[in-house]
């Protein structure tokens, strides 16, 4: 089966369309749309390939390959970050074709054959401002792209074509069989845009605006930005770019997120307590309601990032929080949110500790947690709802 997709030029699209992906990164990273896998080959008077595919599904991705082209007019391969999703289908491609010059950078040799064993590849190390010449006038010039969001990542620019291959940033886990951005489903496509910058980039946010001034003052060309997962983008001024510097300013609209889990439905009620008085102090800020056990951790916390506050829920449950708010909570303080409020609210029989281990974590995650807080005996009662008015005033201040 043909998989060859027209770029631009003499630059295919080659990867792998995974329709079926359902988690990503372990089950870490929830998928709804698909993914894929961005594989591109340049033929000019050499043969490049710029990153494989996932180790699923080398065979096919080969056996597709063999299709289009002689394995062996492979001049060399860009390896543009080690992860599996990319290099998995290395081995395979290099039992077929052994001694292929690898382009990547000095970490990118630590990953693959940390991964892989040191099976004597040939690996051709690279940094920023190191250029391959392909022929035909044309030229590949290496960035590197550390913590974007491996410490080996890179991208690189064809000359001529006028082509950034971008590694990770940039992407989306989505499928599109219309390959190019401006012909996919804009709002699937920039859902999932946020959602990937939010939970696999954001922790490195404060990289970004530096990464994009460094790379405007290489003064390239660009014209097409082709991503290892998702849509290529081709409308200029390109609106992922505009995106990106937005997104790692990290500013919130006027929303707030309410996050918890509950045993017997009494922190579930003051939950909705707490959105029914933020509605009835704030018309216009918008509220939303999650039931942590129940909800999709990676599409709670793309609204957490949009949110100027959050409040989250938990009973007390063995002189601590319930396990899925914990876990929710260590997910949360690895994304590295800036400059947002939380307050702590919860049930309790005995010994009632979860309002203050709540209180505790979210300060270690990184929220600027406020005093005000409801903390109910049992289940809510107007004592206990009395207090809510003068945490969601806290909470909105």
């Amino acid at each position: 089966m043909h998989m060859r997709k027209h770029v631009k030029g003499n630059v295919s699209w080659v990867g792998y369309l995974d329709w079926e992906l359902e988690t990503f990164h372990g089950d870490d990273y929830s998928i709804f749309h698909g993914s894929s896998q961005n594989s591109y080959l340049i033929e000019e008077e050499k043969t490049i390939l710029v990153d494989t595919v996932w180790g699923p599904h080398h065979h096919t991705f080969i056996e597709n390959l063999k299709q289009e082209i002689d394995l062996k007019k492979i001049d060399a391969i860009i390896v543009n970050h080690g992860e599996a999703d990319h290099s998995g289908a290395l081995p395979a491609l290099l039992a077929e074709i052994p001694g292929t010059p690898i382009y990547c950078t000095a970490m990118a040799v630590k990953s693959l054959e940390g991964q892989y064993g040191k099976q004597g590849w040939n690996f051709h190390v690279v940094k920023t401002g190191d250029e391959l010449d392909i022929g035909n006038g044309k030229k590949l010039q290496f960035v590197e792209m550390r913590m974007l969001h491996w410490p080996d990542s890179m991208a690189e620019f064809l000359t001529g074509d006028n082509i950034l291959f971008s590694m990770d940033a940039f992407g989306q886990h989505y499928a599109t069989s219309e390959l190019f951005a401006d012909l996919a489903d804009q709002n699937v496509l920039w859902h999932e845009a946020l959602k990937y910058f939010v939970n696999i980039l954001n922790p490195f946010a404060a990289l970004i605006p530096r990464k994009l001034e460094e790379i405007g003052k290489l003064n390239l060309p660009i014209e097409m930005i082709a991503p290892s997962h998702g849509a290529i983008w081709r409308e200029k001024p390109f609106p992922i770019l505009e995106k990106y510097a937005e997104w790692a300013k990290g500013e919130p609209k006027d929303q707030v997120v309410i996050a918890y889990d509950t045993m017997w439905n009494g922190t579930k009620k003051i939950a909705h307590a707490i959105e029914a008085e933020i509605k009835r102090q704030s018309p216009s800020t918008v509220v939303k309601v999650y039931h942590i056990a129940k909800s999709d951790k990676n599409e709670v916390m793309t609204e957490v990032f949009q949110s100027r506050a959050i409040a989250v829920g938990s009973p007390t449950a063995i002189n601590d929080i319930l396990a899925s708010v914990t876990g929710w909570l260590a997910f949360a303080k690895s994304l590295k949110f800036k400059g947002k409020k939380a307050a702590a609210f919860g049930c309790y029989g005995w010994s009632g500790e979860g309002v203050a281990i709540l209180q505790k974590r979210l300060a270690e995650a990184g929220f600027d947690v406020i005093d005000e807080n409801v903390k109910s005996l049992w289940n809510p009662g107007e004592e206990d709802f009395a207090k809510v008015p003068e945490l969601v005033k806290a909470l909105l201040a």
